[in-house]
């Protein structure tokens, strides 16, 4: 659990973190795309409080009446062609139970194999079957071994496709997969896509993902986004997916959803989330009165406060401040990226012109030092994702932060 700055949190309220010293800072992190109704939600509290107050705190597989609600809310939130939920604890839980679900579905169509194609770079979790359709190789060196059907293809970077479209990328990708011996429409049983590149806030370009939905359509595989950061408003739309104009057949979902409370689940189409027998899935805590208060409490400020149409327009100000900065340091700032309220800049040396990792390091700690809280990536990028709920003011304070950081570390 290390790697972030060195700061210890004793409150946290809307976007701002108090330190015990008093000190207050501006929270560009949301404990990492969590706090999207913001840090300590009022809504969310009185909805937890009120089931302890009742009480019930958990019931396993028993049915109560806050679960049944929370349900059919969320179903009706992701709407249409997701019909059912599956509700756990971690969004490793969630990313698992589609990969399970995708090989069932693999298993009922008569593949060969169940094989999984995934994307070079994306992050799933950090348990064994989440790990291994993460592409990140020295992370899952524990494991002592590779799924020969999990595949990973390569990741559609602006600078990568030199020129290239999307859909050719993907063909190009797909014939290099075959080449190796797999016969896709046989061997596989699903695509797995973060909505974005994690770790830069990278989008894909729209008729990169749009081929891959063509092909799954066309060879009865299921399509299955990792909506853990991009879910519930982040990127100014209910989910990241809908930039891309598809329709997923699995959406993972976490983080955000439960609004600082445990929560994530797995939605989809009813003849795919029925494919478990009685028993097949489960988990100890899985929707617990707890978080389906929660959960629902985040729905209702979603909604009644219209924080998804807040998000795009906080956003356009976001990347508009963010393009300023660049502009001010061109030698340094390499690119930014993002949709909504996520958003990376990335940083390069400006000598070799190469990613440069260390310096976002010290950029990070001195915007701490400065009052600013921002993801420390540990790469060459810095990413930000303030709480919806933040204030325009405060994320023109927060974007202004870290140009002066920029030029401090820069000059020291």
């Amino acid at each position: 659990m290390h790697g972030q700055l060195p700061l210890v949190w004793d409150r946290a309220e809307n976007f701002s973190i108090f330190d015990p010293a008093g000190n207050r800072f501006i929270d560009f992190t949301s404990t990492i795309f969590v706090a999207n109704v913001g840090h300590s939600n009022p809504r969310v509290i009185k909805a937890v409080r009120d089931v302890l107050d009742r009480p019930l705190q958990s019931c396993y597989a028993y049915g109560n009446e806050l679960r049944a609600r929370y349900l059919e809310r969320l179903v009706g939130f992701a709407g249409a062609p997701f019909e059912k939920a599956f509700l756990l604890s971690a969004g490793t839980e969630a990313t698992e139970a589609a990969l399970k679900l995708m090989r069932m579905y693999g298993q009922q169509q008569d593949k060969h194999r169940r094989g999984i194609v995934c994307i070079e770079g994306n992050w799933h979790g950090r348990t064994l079957g989440a790990q291994m359709l993460s592409s990140n190789r020295p992370q899952r060196d524990w494991i002592g071994y590779e799924d020969p059907h999990i595949h990973h293809i390569p990741f559609p970077y602006p600078q990568v496709l030199d020129g290239r479209s999307g859909e050719a990328f993907l063909e190009e990708s797909l014939r290099s997969l075959e080449a190796t011996g797999v016969d896709i429409p046989l061997d596989v049983s699903g695509f797995m896509l973060e909505t974005f590149q994690g770790w830069g806030a990278v989008f894909y370009p729209k008729d990169y993902v749009q081929a891959i939905e063509r092909f799954c359509r066309r060879h009865d595989i299921l399509l299955a986004f990792d909506e853990m950061q991009s879910g519930f408003g982040r990127t100014g739309r209910a989910f990241g997916y809908q930039h891309y104009g598809v329709t997923p057949d699995l959406l993972c979902c976490g983080k955000g959803m439960g609004g600082g409370m445990p929560l994530s689940g797995v939605l989809g189409r009813a003849e795919v989330m029925d494919l478990p027998a009685i028993g097949d899935m489960s988990s100890t805590h899985s929707a617990n009165p707890l978080v389906c208060a929660a959960g629902l409490a985040v729905l209702d400020e979603i909604e009644e406060r219209d924080l998804i149409v807040d998000t795009a327009r906080k956003g356009e100000v976001l990347l508009e401040a963010l393009a300023d900065l660049a502009d001010r340091f061109p030698a340094r700032v390499d690119r930014i990226h993002g949709h909504g309220l996520v958003a990376a800049i990335l940083f390069r040396d400006p000598n070799s012109g190469q990613p440069d990792s260390s310096f976002p390091s010290r950029v990070a700690e001195r915007c701490m030092q400065k009052g600013v809280l921002v993801v420390h990536t540990g790469r060459e990028s810095i990413k930000l994702g303030p709480p919806l709920t933040i204030t325009v003011e405060a994320l023109l304070e927060g974007v202004s932060v870290i140009a002066d950081s920029i030029d401090e570390v820069d000059t020291a």
